[in-house]
Order: structure tokens, then C-alpha cells, then sequence
């Protein structure tokens, strides 16, 4: 991480630990302790509706609460209500309280109404959003009063703070190219001096509509192609062809010292959306969107945010809100169909995606996300086709696609087309060759078709040195070397594996049978009925049998075997087992 990126997530950290300066405080009753308990509940669950709701009940009863009216200005922000959330700030601290979330939805309410005088005597009076967004606010808010001048003071004045030049000099360039200043811009970001910004998505696009304002275009098509090669998103590639086609694209990323008083709250969210405080976060990002509300990365941050909470509803609401004609739809499209997916909306979630097929038919991940989903609801049929159409769109095919090869033999697997299936899992290691993943499934799927076995026990044995403590991959290596008769060697990886997965059916079950065939009858049988009780375990593996369980339990593995007219324990232990096709 570059030292900006540490500072700029230290204090909107450490601002973090500032925002609820009355959310400890204890409400009294008087009355109101249903709504006031509902909405604590809400808000420990993430339901921001609910709370903003029985919050604004309670503060009906309780007017003058400090607590009730934060936690209500708390709740109805994260909702993207800002308009609700700012009445309650502004009776909040006419109350003569202090409150950083209050301070900052009314900078914000101000700064949407253009009334940047107040946002500059906000910030003087240190009524502000916090130390690393007010000098930030306070340029744009300079460059909204028309003195350009004060506005890159402002930025400087930031810029000499430790970490957070670069974060400084991006706003500044971009406020230079709002006013039209071009030249200056693109020297700032020629000269580096806006470091890791200028080369995340969005910062990359500011720079192509700078160089194509300056008659640039060939210099802005190399930076597309250097920071995201040929498999471009629809926004980057309209970005491109208009600039193949000689176009000169419009500086849209700025419009107004609004816009930047938004980018200034997009892009602190953005700097902190990795760390785990996703409440933070949805502040920000909520922001961003009440002060542009066409501000679609803002959008499809909060809805991202939302769907991490468990608010799927919202998360479905929020990715709604961006438009079929947006370059961006179609992530929100799969962002909406993933969170429908989440509420166990298949139908639903499938449908929004074969929707997609027909908008956005050219874009592989369109397929790809279908295709995991009909796998998921185990159309294997379909599946395979969707993957197959995917993987078709690429016009060069890299290690990256080594999943779709890897998930489509899955497919073909389900479906009992074993040749296509080997094909495409042999086709995922020469893109991926030490992938465990599919080094454990093909290792596996040999050793349970009885074939191969050496080579499946070298693929198994590659997976585990990948991943020592995944159950899945140990379960493998002990059931190969149960299948090649290496019964003893095969009990300390079963077991190992059981460690790991102890509720699973499945490797209860191998351990029951390794421990058989080591002669440890009373401790197999104890497996299988651990196996047995596991079966109907919510996560548990849809291959385990009950049926062949319990008659293992009624009369012996030795048996079940013979009735299936497989070869004996003994028979198998004397051979190789070395590439028997049998």
C-alpha cells in the first residue's frame, strides 16, 4: 500500500471512531421504548428502512433527544434519504450538540444547494466533515464561488500534508480541467504527481477526456490499452472507438465544484471500502450520490456496500437506479441478478441475466454469470452451452479463462460426457498448471472412475502442497490412496481431513470405509453413522448415499462390495493399481 493510500485510511479511520459521538449515549424511556428498541434492532441488523423508521417515530415522542435524532440522521443517510437525515442534523445541533455526522450532512445539504458560503464558514468555524475531506471541500468550495485563485491554494495547502499530496494534486488537476485549464491538468498527471489515483479506473478516464481535449487522441488511446490491455468494459470501449473514430470527448467527469464536492466523497469511500467498515463507507458513498445523483460508480458502490450488509432489497433497489443506457448497466445488471441470487431468487436472478444476453450479448461475463448460475441450479445442459457462448466471445483466450474451461468440465461431468469434461479440465491446467482447484476435481473424478489412478494420485498430492488445510482436497488424497490400496498411508489423510471438515458427510463416510479396511470395524461403523447423522446437514455433499451407508452399517463394507460386484478390500490392496483403465 503507497504511503497516501495508508495516511488517507488511517484518518478516515480514526474518523470513524468521531461520527457516533452520541450513539452511546443512553435514551430514556418516557414512553417511546418500543420504537426506540425496534430501531436499535434494526440498525444492529443493517436494516436501515427499518430503523429510520422507528428512530423517526420515537423522535416524534422524544423531539429533543440527542441520541434518537443521530441515530435517526445515522440510519436515514445510510438509506440515501439526505434530505430526511439533514432536518434531523440541523435539529440536532441547534440543540447545541456536537455531532460529526450531523456537521457533514449539512455541508453536504449546503453544497448540493450551491450555497458554498456556508460551506466555507462551516468548515472555518471547524463544523466540518472531518480533517481530510474539509481542505478537500473547502478548494472545491472556493472554485464554486468563481475564485479559482483560493481554490488551488486550497489544494496546495492539502497537498502538504504528510501522505496526501497525490490525493491533493488529482482534485486539483480535475478542477483545472473543469474550468477548462487542459494543458495544466495533463502536466499534473504526466508528471505523476497524482500517484495510485490516476491509475485507478475512473482516474484513467479523467486523463483519456483531458488528452482528448487537447487533440491528443492517439496519446489517450495508448493509456487505455496500457493500464487495461483489449478486454475493455462498454464504457472504456465507446471511450475507445470515439477516439479511433477521431472524436473529441467531452471533460464529463467534472462538471461543477458540486460534482467535485461528490468526487471528493466518492473517493474517500473508495480509499476505505477494503477495510471492513462498510458503515463508513455507505456514508460516503451515499453522499457522493445526493450531491450527483448520476454519479453511477457512487451508485454501484453503495449498492456493493449494501449487498456485503445483507440488504439485499436495497442492494436490488440501489442497482435498479442505473440506467439501460448507461455504459455501465450491465454491472449493475449482474450486480442486481447476484443479489437477487442471494435471496434464493434464482428464477428471478436468471432472468435479469438472460435479459442481459439480449442488451448485452457481446460481453462474455454476461454468459459467465449465467452459465455459474444455471450450474448452481444444476442445469447442467444449459450450463455448458452458456460457458461454451463465453468462452467464444474472447478474441484471445488466456490463463484467466481457465475457470470457464474448469467449471464447464463440471458441467459436462454432471451431464456424464466424461471425454468433454477430461478435455476441459486438462484444457484449465494448461492455462492454470499448479491450479488446485481443478488438479483435485480431474485427481478425484480419475480416482473415482477407477482409472489413472497414478496420475490422479500426482494430481491430488500437487493440490494438497497448494492447499494443506482444505478438508476437500486432503478427503481427495486419502481416498486415492484408499483406491490404490494404500490402506494404512490413507488413514492419517482421512483423518486429517475429518479435522478439518467434521460435519461432512462425505469424508465421515471415506473415513469410515479406510478405517474398515485397516481393520478398525467398531470406529468405521461409529464414521458412517457420524456420516448418516450429517446427510441433511444444510451445506452437506448431495453425493452422499444414505442408503448404501446404512446397508454398510447392516452387513459390512466387505459385503456391499460383493454385492456390487466390486473387486474385495484384499484384491485391491495386492495390485498397483497403476493407470488401470478397469
Amino acid at each position: 500500500m503507497t504511503a497516501w493510500a495508508q495516511t488517507i485510511r488511517a484518518g478516515l479511520l480514526a474518523g470513524a471512531a468521531m461520527l457516533p459521538v452520541l450513539l452511546a449515549t443512553p435514551v430514556e424511556a418516557r414512553g417511546i421504548a418500543g420504537d426506540y428498541l425496534a430501531a436499535r434492532q434494526a440498525s444492529f441488523q443493517g436494516d436501515f428502512e427499518a430503523a429510520a423508521r422507528y428512530y423517526g417515530r420515537a423522535i416524534v415522542n422524544d423531539p429533543a433527544n440527542p441520541s434518537l435524532l443521530e441515530r435517526g440522521v445515522l440510519a436515514n443517510v445510510s438509506l440515501g434519504d439526505v434530505d430526511r437525515a439533514s432536518g434531523l442534523a440541523e435539529r440536532l445541533l441547534s440543540e447545541g450538540f456536537s455531532s460529526q455526522l450531523a456537521q457533514m450532512t449539512l455541508l453536504a445539504r449546503d453544497a448540493n444547494e450551491e450555497n458554498f458560503a456556508s460551506v466555507l464558514k462551516a468548515i472555518s468555524e471547524t463544523r466540518g466533515a472531518g480533517p481530510l475531506a474539509d481542505g478537500l471541500i473547502q478548494a472545491w468550495a472556493e472554485l464554486g464561488q468563481g475564485d479559482m485563485s483560493a481554490a488551488i491554494v486550497a489544494f496546495d495547502e492539502v497537498s502538504k500534508l504528510q501522505g496526501l499530496a497525490p490525493f491533493a494534486t488529482y482534485h486539483k488537476a480535475m478542477a483545472l480541467a473543469s474550468v477548462g485549464d487542459y494543458e495544466s491538468a495533463a502536466a499534473i498527471f504526466e508528471a505523476g504527481g497524482s500517484g495510485g489515483m490516476q491509475m485507478t479506473r475512473r482516474g484513467v478516464m479523467t486523463q483519456v477526456e483531458i488528452l482528448s481535449q487537447l487533440d491528443r487522441n492517439d496519446d489517450a488511446l495508448t493509456l487505455i490499452d496500457t493500464a487495461f490491455g483489449r478486454d475493455l468494459d462498454p464504457g472504456l470501449t465507446a471511450m475507445r472507438d470515439k477516439l479511433e473514430a477521431g472524436d473529441a470527448l467531452p471533460f464529463s467527469h467534472i462538471r461543477s465544484a458540486r460534482d467535485g464536492i461528490a468526487e471528493v466523497f466518492y473517493t474517500l469511500g473508495g480509499a476505505l471500502s477494503n477495510e471492513g467498515n462498510d458503515d463508513l463507507t455507505l456514508l460516503y458513498s451515499r453522499l457522493a450520490e445526493f450531491l450527483r445523483p448520476d454519479h453511477v460508480d457512487a451508485i454501484l458502490l453503495s449498492a456493493e456496500l449494501l449487498d456485503g450488509m445483507r440488504q439485499y432489497d436495497l442492494a436490488v433497489d440501489t442497482y435498479a437506479r442505473v440506467g439501460t443506457d448507461h455504459p455501465s448497466f450491465h454491472a449493475a445488471e449482474l450486480g442486481r441478478a447476484e443479489a437477487l441470487r442471494k435471496q434464493d431468487k434464482f428464477d428471478e436472478a436468471i432472468s435479469v441475466l438472460r435479459g442481459l444476453t439480449q442488451s448485452h450479448g457481446d460481453l462474455p461475463v454476461v454468459y459467465s454469470t449465467l452459465a455459474d448460475m444455471l450450474r448452481q441450479q444444476e442445469n447442467f445442459v444449459e450450463a455448458s452451452e452458456a460457458y461454451t457462448t463465453a468462452l467464444s466471445l474472447y478474441e484471445e483466450i488466456t490463463e484467466r479463462q481457465w475457470f470457464l474451461y474448469y467449471a464447464r468440465g463440471i458441467s459436462f461431468e454432471r451431464q456424464d460426457e466424461w471425454d468433454a469434461a477430461e478435455a476441459d479440465f486438462r484444457r484449465a491446467l494448461e492455462l492454470q498448471p499448479d491450479q488446485p482447484q481443478v488438479l483435485n476435481y480431474l485427481g478425484y473424478s480419475l480416482v473415482e472412475k477407477q482409472i489413472k489412478l497414478d496420475e490422479a494420485l500426482d494430481m491430488i498430492e500437487r493440490a494438497v502442497a497448494a492447499r494443506p488445510d482444505s478438508g476437500y482436497i486432503m478427503d481427495s488424497l486419502g481416498w486415492v490412496l484408499y483406491r490404490l490400496g494404500r490402506y494404512e498411508e490413507a488413514v492419517e489423510h482421512m483423518e486429517r481431513a475429518a479435522e478439518l471438515m467434521p460435519i461432512d458427510p462425505i469424508v465421515n463416510d471415506h473415513l469410515g470405509d479406510v478405517y474398515w479396511a485397516v481393520g478398525r470395524k467398531l470406529e468405521a461403523e461409529f464414521q458412517w453413522k457420524r456420516a448418516l447423522s450429517f446427510v441433511d446437514w444444510e451445506d452437506a455433499a448431495e453425493e452422499a448415499d444414505p442408503d448404501r451407508i446404512r446397508r454398510k452399517l447392516e452387513v459390512g463394507l466387505d459385503q456391499v462390495l460383493a454385492d456390487e460386484g466390486a473387486a474385495p478390500l484384499q484384491q485391491a490392496s495386492s495390485g498397483t493399481g497403476a493407470d488401470d483403465e478397469g
